[in-house]
């Protein structure tokens, strides 16, 4: 497993982290890394099929209701069109991909045959927290001082004010070097991604490194530009520097600071390793800076843009922390390449509603928009700690990394419990919806452990609990009830 590795085995946690009580939260991880239940088993190994601090279920549940949606579809949950076939695999390094071809023998998720009673795939925050009566007061606040002629076509980049205010926000809480000037409003990270493959394509780029594991979206997004795909392979700490070179790419999409899937934080020497390499090549790395903001253990990392902001491409969105049908992001633009993105994004839709723009600045430059952080990291904190109980208490000896940050965990179910194969099937006959760790890169671990990637923030503290019962009553694990 990736990061810091600790477990709390027979009922007992270590010093520093305090035990849960009653039907509350769970040890509060200071590592990426958690071993969970077991009889004192390191993480991800098979362990005894007892203690483990769990918050007992106040009741069995019939869906999804923390976040007001019973399907999270996130970043992973359309099939993947890597191609690639077997061959490229096995080799283990970098290997091309694209097209409609689905990956070869992976293990996937599985339908619930009878309807989803709880969803654990990753990538939809709990939307009942966004904060509409907020929202709404930015609106009227809005509409009320908007001069008339503010109403016109805008400028490609965004309105001056969000652009200043997201500038001065990104400055204080990532790290960047963000000039008002550079910044571009767009819709997500979706189109940043876009935007940048048809600037990189008209330059004469042909190919674009992503991260193996990673989001099966960058490769999608590059695709529909007219650029290949190249998947990296990763370790504990980052990209592997040898792999990349060998692979000849001159631009690479990355999530330094919350790598996804895995939930690694880069190391320091790998973030330099990958400039150094594209200064050499002449080339631009895009920073997904997906869900940088929720860090719970820790202090936040800075971005990798603040390094170097003429090589690094920084993107980021309102999708996690507000809601992702907004369609509100933005990306720092290096110079060089800042007129032919700007264009590009005047031809594709003249520019983002300029009312939408305008309510966002108004909700960061009165604070709206830090109190909505600060409300959602509660919230998915506790959650991640139900969920780390829960684990705990249902599948002993289950290792979890990843938890420091996000709004997933990466979790390694032994194989007490069964192979992979049967592991989803049983899942999926029992309604619960889950998303295996393998479609999201190359990898094929023959250790016969089921490894996962569990949403959490769509959850209800509840929900959560009565999903991993159910879901280990199905495998046959403590399933209670």
């Amino acid at each position: 497993m990736w990061g810091d590795v600790y477990s709390a085995g027979d009922g007992g946690t270590r010093a520093d982290v305090p035990a849960a009580r009653g039907g509350g939260a769970a040890a509060r991880a200071r590592g990426d890394v958690h071993g969970v239940g077991g009889g004192g088993s390191r993480a991800g190994a098979p362990g005894g099929r007892g203690g483990g601090a769990a918050a007992p279920a106040r009741g069995e549940v019939d869906g999804a209701r923390g976040g007001g949606t019973a399907a999270a579809r996130g970043r992973g949950d359309a099939a993947d069109g890597r191609g690639g076939g077997a061959d490229a695999r096995a080799r283990g390094d970098a290997y091309r991909v694209g097209g409609a071809a689905a990956a070869r023998g992976r293990v996937g998720a599985r339908r619930p045959t009878g309807g989803t009673v709880v969803d654990f795939r990753p990538g939809t925050p709990d939307l009942s927290l966004f904060p509409r009566a907020a929202w709404s007061a930015a609106h009227r606040a809005v509409l009320a001082r908007l001069p008339h002629p503010e109403l016109g076509y805008p400028d490609p980049r965004g309105l001056p004010e969000l652009r200043a205010a997201l500038a001065a926000m990104l400055t204080r809480r990532r790290g960047v070097v963000a000039d008002p000037e550079r910044l571009v409003v767009c819709s997500g990270v979706a189109q940043a991604s876009s935007l940048l493959g048809f600037v990189l394509r008209a330059r004469g780029f042909d190919t674009v490194g992503v991260e193996d594991p990673g989001s099966p979206e960058h490769a999608r997004l590059f695709a529909s530009t007219g650029l290949g795909t190249v998947w990296l392979p990763l370790d504990e700490e980052g990209l592997r520097p040898e792999p990349l070179a060998a692979s000849g790419v001159r631009a690479v999409v990355v999530t330094p600071s919350h790598q996804f899937p895995s939930g690694i934080s880069w190391s320091a020497e790998r973030r330099a390793a990958l400039l150094d390499r594209v200064r050499a090549v002449d080339g631009y790395v895009l920073e997904d800076d997906y869900d940088g903001d929720f860090r719970y253990d820790r202090a936040p990392v800075g971005a990798l843009q603040g390094l170097d902001p003429e090589r690094v491409v920084y993107a980021g969105s309102v999708s996690k922390s507000l809601a992702p049908g907004l369609r509100l992001g933005w990306m720092l633009v290096p110079g060089a390449l800042l007129d032919e993105v700007v264009e590009r994004k005047r031809t594709m839709d003249l520019g983002n509603p300029v009312l939408d723009q305008a309510v966002l600045a108004e909700f960061v430059t009165r604070g709206g928009y830090d109190r909505q952080l600060r409300r959602c990291q509660r919230a998915y904190r506790e959650r991640r700690d139900v969920l780390l109980a829960a684990l705990a208490e249902h599948l002993p000896g289950t290792g979890v990394s990843g938890i420091a940050a996000g709004l997933h965990v990466i979790a390694r179910v032994p194989r007490d419990f069964g192979p992979p194969e049967r592991f989803l099937a049983r899942a999926a006959g029992a309604g619960v919806a889950l998303r295996p760790l393998e479609e999201y890169g190359t990898a094929r671990p023959a250790d016969g452990d089921v490894r996962l990637v569990i949403g959490y923030a769509h959850l209800a503290p509840s929900a959560l609990t009565a999903g991993i019962r159910r879901l280990a009553a199905a495998v046959g694990g403590s399933g209670g009830g």
